[in-house]
C-alpha cells in the first residue's frame, strides 16, 4: 500500500524494521492490518518526516512518554496525539494520571525502559504496566503513521488498532491550535 511517497508492507513480515518489543507484541496480536515502511533515520522526527515523505501532519501520531510523580511514587505513561495537535500535559494528562507533578520522561529513561530508539518510540510494545493514553482524535482516525520502535521505519495503523492496545484508554488529551 502506498501512502505519501512510501510503500508499506505487512509489518509482521519485516521484523528487521521493528524494535524487538514492537515485533513481540505484533506477533502476539491480530496485526494483519499493521504495515511498515523503511525510512531515512535522519528524517524520523515528525516535521522532517512529514515534509520529506508527503504525509500530512494530521495523519501522524506522536507517542510522548511522560513521567508522573505523586509523593514518593514515580511511574511512566505513553500519550498519543496527532502530529497537528499538542499534548495537554499539565491539564488533562496530569489529572487523569492522578499525578502531582508530570514531566516529559528523560530521554535516557524512555529509551532504556521501552527498549526502543529515541525518535522511534511507539505505543506498540511498551512495558505492560504503562498506561497508554490515546487522544480521541487519534482513536477516530482511519490511518496514522506512528513509530516502529526504531528510527529507520514507520508503521501505518488505524486509530482503532491503537485504541485497542493493552492498557490503552481513549480520552481528550490534546489541545487543538
Amino acid at each position: 500500500m502506498r501512502f505519501g511517497t512510501l510503500d508499506f508492507t505487512p509489518a509482521i513480515d519485516s521484523p528487521a524494521l521493528l524494535a524487538a518489543p514492537t515485533a513481540a507484541l505484533l506477533r502476539s496480536t491480530d496485526a494483519a492490518g499493521v504495515l511498515v515502511a523503511a525510512i531515512d533515520p535522519s528524517l524520523a522526527d515528525t516535521a522532517a518526516f512529514c515534509e520529506h515523505y508527503a504525509i500530512p501532519m494530521a495523519d501522524g501520531a506522536n507517542c510522548v512518554i511522560v513521567q508522573a510523580r505523586r509523593g514518593e511514587r514515580s511511574w511512566y505513561a505513553a500519550c498519543l496525539v496527532r502530529g497537528s495537535h499538542r499534548l495537554d500535559v499539565n491539564g488533562a494528562v496530569r489529572r487523569h494520571l492522578g499525578a502531582r507533578k508530570l514531566s516529559f520522561a528523560p530521554m535516557d529513561d524512555a529509551v532504556e525502559l521501552s527498549g526502543m530508539e529515541y525518535g522511534g518510540i511507539t505505543p506498540i510494545g511498551l512495558p505492560a504496566d504503562w498506561p497508554i493514553l490515546v487522544d480521541e482524535s487519534v482513536a477516530a482516525h482511519d490511518r496514522l503513521i506512528v513509530g516502529s520502535g526504531i528510527r529507520g521505519s514507520k508503521l501505518l495503523v488505524t486509530g482503532a488498532f491503537l485504541a485497542g492496545l493493552p492498557n490503552a484508554e481513549v480520552l481528550p488529551i490534546a489541545q487543538r491550535d
